[in-house]
C-alpha cells in the first residue's frame, strides 16, 4: 500500500508539471525512476491484454498491464490536474515570475540527474543531444496557433498534447499552446466541466498514448544511451521557453490595436525575453524559487534512488 501511494506522488508530481506550460511530466518520470516501467505498462494493452479481459482472466490482465501503478499514478495526475488549474490560474496572474522561477530551477537540475544516467558517451550521443537541444529550441520560437474548438482538431490536440506530455523535455502545456488550445482545454474545460471538449480530447488521449509508448519502448530498448540523450537535450532547450523574465507579444493589426479573440481575449504570438537589470527584492525572491526547484528535483532523484535500493533487496 505504501509502495502505491508513493507512485501516486509521483503522479501528483507529474500532473502538476504537465499543467504548467513548458515543463514535462516525462521528466519528472524520469527522474523519479518510473519513465520505463510507465511506457511498458501503456503498451501493455494490446491484443494479448485484451484476450485476458474478454476470458473473465482479471488476475492475469492486472499482471499483465501492471494495472495498480497505473491507476495509483493516474490518480495522482488526475488530482493534480484537477486540483491545481484553478490555483495556477491565480498564480499565473499575480506570481507569474516566482512560478517559472521555480520550474526554471526544476528543469535546470533535472539536466543533470537525467543525464547522468548515460553510461556511454560517443560521436552519436553528443550528436542526438545537441540534435534534442535544437528541437526544443526551435519549438519555443514557434508561434502560436488561434484557438480552435473544431472537434477533430481538439482530437489531434489529444494525440500531439498527450504524446508530448510522456516526453521528457517536451511540455504537453507548451504544445497546446502552440496549437492555440491551452486555456481552452486545460483552464476553461476542466474549471466548467465542458465535456464536449473533454471526451474527444481524452479520446485523443488515449489513442496517442497507446501509439507512442510502442514506440518510446522501441527506441528505448535498442538506443538506450542515445534516447537519454536526446531527451536531456530536449530539457535543456525547453529552459529558453519557461525563463522566467520574458514579456508576452500579442498580435494586433496595422493600427497597432490588439487583435482578440472570440471571448475578447488579445492572442499571444510569443514573448519578449530579457534579464533583470537591477538586484532587487523580486528578483532575489525568484532565485530562491528556483533554488527550491533544484531542492524538489534532488528529493524526487533521492526518493527514486532510495525505492530502486529497497526493490534490488526484496
Amino acid at each position: 500500500m505504501k509502495n502505491y501511494i508513493l507512485i501516486a506522488l509521483k503522479g501528483y508530481a507529474m500532473g502538476m508539471a504537465n499543467v504548467i506550460p513548458g515543463v514535462s511530466g516525462g521528466t519528472i518520470a524520469l527522474i523519479a525512476g518510473i519513465f520505463e516501467r510507465l511506457i511498458n505498462a501503456i503498451k501493455s494493452f494490446n491484443i494479448k491484454a485484451i484476450k485476458l479481459l474478454f476470458s473473465f482472466k482479471f488476475k492475469e490482465f492486472v499482471q499483465h498491464t501492471d494495472l495498480k501503478f497505473l491507476i495509483s499514478l493516474f490518480i495522482g495526475v488526475l488530482l493534480a490536474i484537477f486540483t491545481l488549474a484553478k490555483l495556477l490560474e491565480y498564480l499565473f496572474e499575480y506570481y507569474s515570475i516566482y512560478v517559472w522561477a521555480y520550474f526554471f530551477g526544476l528543469i535546470l537540475a533535472s539536466i543533470y540527474f537525467v543525464g547522468k544516467t548515460i553510461t556511454k558517451l560517443n560521436i552519436s550521443v553528443i550528436v542526438v543531444f545537441l540534435l534534442g537541444t535544437a528541437i526544443a529550441l526551435s519549438i519555443s520560437f514557434m508561434k502560436p496557433a488561434v484557438q480552435n474548438e473544431n472537434l477533430f482538431y481538439i482530437f489531434i490536440c489529444g494525440v500531439l498534447g498527450i504524446s508530448s506530455m510522456i516526453l521528457p523535455g517536451i511540455s504537453g502545456s507548451f504544445v497546446l499552446i502552440l496549437l492555440g488550445n491551452y486555456e481552452l482545454i486545460v483552464i476553461e474545460s476542466i474549471t466548467q466541466l465542458r465535456f464536449d471538449i473533454l471526451i474527444p480530447f481524452a479520446l485523443g488521449c488515449g489513442l496517442g498514448l497507446l501509439g507512442f509508448s510502442y514506440l518510446l519502448s522501441w527506441v528505448f530498448k535498442r538506443f538506450r544511451n542515445e534516447t537519454i540523450a536526446i531527451l536531456t537535450g530536449f530539457i535543456l532547450g525547453s529552459l529558453l521557453i519557461i525563463w522566467p523574465w520574458k514579456h508576452t507579444i500579442y498580435k494586433t493589426d496595422a493600427l497597432g490595436e490588439l487583435i482578440l479573440k472570440a471571448k475578447g481575449e488579445p492572442i499571444i504570438i510569443g514573448y519578449d525575453r530579457y534579464f533583470p537589470e537591477t538586484l532587487n527584492a523580486e528578483v532575489l525572491i525568484a532565485f530562491g524559487f528556483m533554488f527550491i526547484g533544484i531542492l524538489s528535483i534532488w528529493f524526487i532523484e533521492k526518493m527514486a534512488t532510495k525505492e530502486n535500493k529497497t526493490t534490488e533487496k526484496v
